[in-house]
């Protein structure tokens, strides 16, 4: 599976200013990402659009503290916000801790506990990069035919779903289910300064597709009601369409880079025939 929705919905851009060119540059593309004038960005923070002006312009040197309150009011995620402090001449402030670290315990045991008890429900947790980092039996039962080099560690979420030796051949509204994908894959800021990201969205967007079966529907419009108001997953599993609509949830105000960059993915039944499906389903 792959997030089929995000917190925020971030407009195409630009690929960011190098941070060598200093935190000016760095701040004026991210308040341009989020369509923010200097005076709505001074008013938010406390400031004058004067000094914002100079800030971006690097005739002034923002304070440390300056840099973390405009990341907060532009809503940075973390590891940009490291970015912003390293450009302006400051040390990083927020760690990466390994999710294994035993300093992540409980964050792992509560991602274990959601997962169980979400059952027979499908649902993951995974990272900045779509590897999946923990998924429940429901989530296993879908996965069910893929093909085992695409299991092998680290697992893809991105990969399993768009491969066409993956779950792409037993998804019945693929198009529209792909282009959602990469549509949100592509608006991730991330996208720009990770080559890693960017060499899976190529290499993703690059899979085949293949010709629409009679029996698929010709558009988002799928066969439930969830399709009035958000584009369902229909796909195949031991002979029954299944249909799900895809959450996500973060963490609210992380303060660890890996953390921040956790999904949670939740697959609920979009119809009563796929609620009595899995509840069937003994694990």
């Amino acid at each position: 599976m792959a997030i089929a929705s995000t917190v925020h919905t971030e407009p195409a851009a630009a690929p960011a200013p190098p941070a060598a060119q200093g935190v000016g540059p760095l701040l004026r593309a991210w308040r341009e990402r989020r369509r923010v004038t200097q005076l709505e960005l001074a008013l938010r923070a406390g400031s004058s659009a004067r000094h914002i002006s100079f800030v971006e312009t690097g005739r002034s040197r923002p304070s440390e503290e300056m840099v973390l309150r405009l990341a907060e009011h532009l809503d940075v995620p973390v590891r940009d916000r490291n970015a912003l402090l390293l450009a302006a001449g400051y040390a990083p402030r927020f760690p990466e801790t390994p999710l294994e670290d035993p300093a992540l315990d409980a964050v792992r045991a509560g991602l274990e506990q959601l997962l169980r008890g979400y059952e027979p429900y499908p649902a993951l947790v995974m990272d900045g990069l779509y590897e999946v980092r923990a998924a429940n039996r429901g989530i296993t039962m879908l996965l069910e035919g893929v093909a085992e080099e695409l299991l092998e560690p680290p697992l893809n979420a991105m990969r399993l779903t768009l491969h066409p030796r993956g779950l792409a051949p037993r998804i019945r509204n693929l198009r529209e289910w792909r282009g959602h994908l990469l549509e949100q894959m592509g608006r991730q800021p991330a996208l720009h300064r990770s080559a890693v990201l960017r060499a899976l969205y190529e290499e993703v967007s690059a899979y085949p597709v293949p010709e629409t079966r009679p029996e698929e529907p010709a558009g988002p419009a799928a066969e439930t009601k969830w399709a009035y108001f958000a584009l369902p997953l229909l796909i195949e599993h031991d002979g029954r369409v299944l249909s799900f609509v895809s959450s996500v949830s973060t963490f609210n105000t992380p303060m660890d880079v890996t953390v921040a960059e956790l999904a949670i993915e939740t697959f609920l039944p979009a119809d009563a025939a796929t609620v009595d499906y899995l509840r069937q389903k003994t694990f």
